[in-house]
């Protein structure tokens, strides 16, 4: 009885691990097991900054006593907006950022994309040195060189400019903006060049008109992986622009953390105003951005 029991056993497990596998390998299983992760993933990612925005319009007992409570009439309190926009020169300050955030991305996706066309297209004498030279930029980290940077602003006289960080942030972007757009522009079918050439178009002319709008994905790619690190970046605006009228949000914020005492209610508003342009650029390349990511890996 006992044998048979054991024998009914060893059966019935392989067939039950063969329905569980059948089970697994069903397409709408597979799809709702990446919808789970994605939303998980979501919400990991989008939980610092709803509770950044949700404490920012609490008062500051609030924040301590139940910060992941939602504001009531009783703890809603707008006193740390009020500060940031009118004590402060905060307007000066997000200015700046956008300023130094812009220029610096159409500097590193005009020139990274002419790089990288001239990496893809020809070939000429020590292609493979410069290509080496921009793997090691992206290896080595650009605040490595800052008593160097720091050294060369002061002997152009561009310490306290918007300009010095243009040119760090330029300089920090412009190798992964030339490694990734060069793999894509590589994907363009030679015969839209060819076909070009053939019809007496110029070189320029290839590159504006049809290069750039078919690598539009990764552009939109770079846009966002070089913005975020410049929006956010506090260590060479503190280092080469700390003056009053060429502070960036990062910089600007620090000044509602004090030794001792620190305002919150001011800190978390100006961080909300901060997230905003991020978030925006989201919003209007996500499209770009997606198709830009998973170029190549669906075949």
């Amino acid at each position: 009885m006992h044998s048979e029991v054991l024998t009914s056993r060893r059966q019935a497990a392989p067939r039950a691990s063969q329905t569980l596998r059948n089970w697994l390998q069903r397409p709408d299983v597979g799809r709702l097991s990446v919808h789970l992760v994605l939303m998980a993933y979501t919400v990991l990612a989008l939980f610092p900054i709803v509770l950044i925005m949700i404490n920012s319009v609490k008062t500051r007992p609030a924040i301590f006593d139940d910060p992941m409570a939602l504001p009531t009439m009783a703890t809603l309190s707008f006193g740390g907006f009020q500060k940031v926009l009118s004590a402060t020169n905060f307007a000066l300050y997000f200015g700046n950022s956008l300023i130094v955030t812009l220029v610096s991305l159409v500097l590193i996706v005009l020139l990274g994309a002419m790089a990288a066309w001239a990496l893809s297209e020809y070939d000429f004498k020590g292609r493979r040195l410069v290509a080496l030279f921009i793997a090691i930029g992206i290896m080595i980290p650009i605040r490595l060189g800052t008593v160097a940077i720091l050294q060369l602003m002061v002997s152009l006289g561009l310490v306290n400019t918007l300009t010095a960080l243009v040119l760090v942030y330029t300089a920090q972007g412009l190798p992964l903006a030339v490694m990734i757009l060069s793999e894509f522009i590589r994907q363009v079918p030679g015969e839209l060049k060819d076909a070009a050439r053939c019809d007496g178009v110029g070189e320029f002319k290839i590159f504006f008109q049809v290069i750039l709008p078919l690598i539009r994905p990764a552009i939109a790619t770079v846009a966002v992986f070089t913005m975020i690190p410049a929006w956010n970046d506090l260590w060479f605006p503190l280092i080469l622009a700390p003056g009053d009228t060429t502070k960036t949000v990062t910089l600007g914020v620090q000044q509602f953390i004090g030794q001792y005492v620190t305002d919150w209610n001011s800190v978390l508003a100006a961080l909300s105003l901060a997230v905003l342009p991020v978030l925006v650029l989201y919003a209007l390349f996500s499209r770009q951005l997606i198709r830009g990511l998973t170029s190549g890996a669906v075949k």
